[in-house]
């Protein structure tokens, strides 16, 4: 079973499956596709966070870790010298080392079965001869068209090639990213096993002429979201000494069920943290079609994203933020009424950092390629990031959201077809920060796929693009499910909603102290309810929010499951 964010990703990945390959190698071509089908929410350029169990050890969760770090010649007192008080949410200046694609490769290298050239063969196709171009991703140009025709020409000439924004449903044909990824096929030509064949191509993608030409082209001053003009500090070097690797995964017990998620190093602790506080609850405190049950999860969410942002970062422990002690007593803070204030949990003797609570941004924020194009304030979907979710025959089982390096990230590098990701905007020009800029350390990412297990085995792999929205989106799913008797396709389908007040992850990082979105087939009495207990409800339309997908694996039935998003009519399911 496969399930993704485009039926394109999901179609590749079934086809890798059907060729006999397993859930690492459909897993790997999908998010090949998604970089030529979303171009507009993710790229080559970009970073990924990956969850998985293997069918011979089905109970050990491992995280697939596919976010760089920031460049040796990125600091704090170099981006304080350009004038700038945040990083900004566009421009090269911004990109840490590209993730996704050491991660990719890392992933069909030592779980996979199948040859490269058999994993990329569709994505180089798609990018080779075209793909349709999304609507979404048609807007997403348009919205940037002058910013692409007065600062980054070569963006124009790859997303406009006849001056004009091309329209949707039209094709897309990027060859200089079909070259790239046929040049990585060569490259492991002369490998004496398919593990050198890879490791060929991975080191070709760090050292050769990706990491030489994007180094290059960057370094040239270009305009920036700070409406100036920066040029980047990534080199070649720093390309070189990435690889991306596997870590454990932090996890949590709810409900009879465990479930994983990555380090503090992404937003996925948060997760783990809610449920802790929500575990020994009533059902009906849990359940968010209800005005007590959408307040106390608002309510919930908005202290744990509140210590995802105080205490959150590279190499921070998560052991301190489950803690019992800790937990109950960010329980006790949850109210009857709607809190108006930033009240992250004190860890220890040390003060929580304290970033900046700008309610509206000092600088201008009409940059069309800024920040992540998430769910605006104002409750309308704009799209972001990419997800898919794959379980095979044999019980392997995996989810990985890959996201960066959108099209209006950062200048298309001509030679490549592909920009790089903007990611250290999730951190702060601020030492006293655990997620401070600093050289050679990973931003806090918001990408947080989960795994849950049951009886000493894994039986679901589930995520959502939607930037600070994505585990705020799968709380209200786990607990359908797992509390509420939902199945995943009933629990994705359920009207759903998320909070805003929260510090934004994304420049220009504002904070709105009681906002909740909400879907409208939430009904009248919850909204009107959560309004009267102090919220600020934008209402999204009836089937807005998020952008979910799963699979599974029912043992006690042996059969595989999967669901996906009606939303937008894009995600899909499939399998046999």
């Amino acid at each position: 079973m496969a399930a993704s964010t485009h039926w394109i990703a999901t179609a590749a990945a079934q086809a890798m499956l059907e060729r006999g390959g397993n859930a690492f190698d459909a897993a790997v071509a999908g998010g090949f596709v998604l970089h030529i089908v979303e171009p507009h929410l993710n790229g080559p350029g970009g970073d990924l966070v990956g969850l998985f169990a293997t069918a011979a050890d089905p109970g050990t969760p491992v995280v697939l870790m596919g976010q760089g770090p920031a460049p040796a010649g990125a600091d704090i007192e170099h981006f304080r010298s350009q004038g700038l008080d945040l990083v900004p949410g566009a421009g090269g200046l911004a990109a840490a080392v590209p993730g996704a694609v050491d991660a990719w490769l890392l992933l069909l290298r030592d779980h996979g079965t199948l040859e490269l050239s058999e994993v990329l063969a569709p994505a180089i196709g798609y990018a080779r001869d075209g793909a349709p171009l999304l609507p979404t991703a048609a807007a997403t140009i348009a919205r940037v068209a002058e910013l692409f025709r007065d600062h980054w020409p070569s963006s124009a000439a790859l997303w406009m090639p006849e001056g004009r924004v091309p329209a949707a449903g039209e094709l897309h044909r990027n060859p200089a990213y079909a070259t790239v990824l046929e040049e990585l096929v060569h490259a492991g030509t002369d490998g004496t096993t398919r593990a050198d064949r890879i490791d060929a191509a991975r080191d070709e993608w760090a050292t050769g002429r990706v990491a030489q030409a994007a180094a290059a082209f960057l370094a040239v001053p270009h305009r920036h979201s700070s409406g100036t003009d920066h040029s980047a500090v990534i080199s070649a070097a720093d390309f070189g000494e990435f690889r991306a690797s596997y870590e454990d995964a932090a996890t949590t017990a709810f409900r009879g069920h465990v479930v994983a998620k990555a380090g503090a190093w992404c937003q996925g602790p948060a997760l783990l943290e809610a449920l802790r506080i929500l575990e020994p609850l009533a059902d009906e405190d849990l359940d968010v079609s209800t005005e007590r049950g959408a307040h106390t999860v608002v309510e919930t969410l908005k202290l744990v994203l509140a210590d995802r942002d105080a205490h959150f970062g590279d190499d921070v422990d998560v052991a301190a933020l489950l803690d019992e002690a800790f937990i109950a007593g960010r329980r006790d803070a949850i109210g009857a009424e709607a809190s108006r204030e930033w009240r992250p949990g004190r860890l220890g003797d040390a003060e929580p950092f304290r970033p900046p609570l700008r309610r509206t941004a000092d600088e201008t924020v009409s940059f069309a390629g800024a920040g992540e194009p998430t769910v605006a304030r104002d409750g309308v979907t704009r799209g972001d990031t990419c997800h898919i979710d794959v379980v095979d025959r044999w019980g392997n089982i995996v989810s990985v959201t890959p996201s960066g390096g959108w099209l209006q990230s950062s200048p298309t590098i001509p030679e490549l077809g592909f920009c790089l990701g903007t990611r250290l905007q999730m951190t702060w020009l601020d030492p006293g920060s655990p997620s401070a800029l600093r050289a050679g350390a990973r931003p806090r990412t918001t990408l947080t796929p989960t795994l849950v297990l049951r009886d000493g085995a894994a039986v679901v792999a589930m995520g959502t693009p939607g930037g600070d929205q994505q585990d705020q989106w799968q709380l209200p799913m786990i607990l359908r499910m797992l509390a509420g008797g939902y199945s995943a396709q009933e629990a994705i389908d359920a009207p759903t909603l998320h909070t805003t007040a929260l510090v934004d992850s994304f420049w220009p990082r504002t904070w709105d102290p009681a906002g909740v979105v909400v879907e409208d087939r939430l009904g009248d009495e919850v909204i009107e309810g959560l309004r009267r207990r102090g919220h600020d409800v934008t209402r999204a339309g009836d089937w807005r929010l998020g952008r979910l997908s799963a699979v599974g694996i029912d043992r006690a039935r042996g059969v595989l499951w999967a669901a996906a998003n009606p939303r937008g009519m894009q995600g899909y399911a499939a399998g046999r």
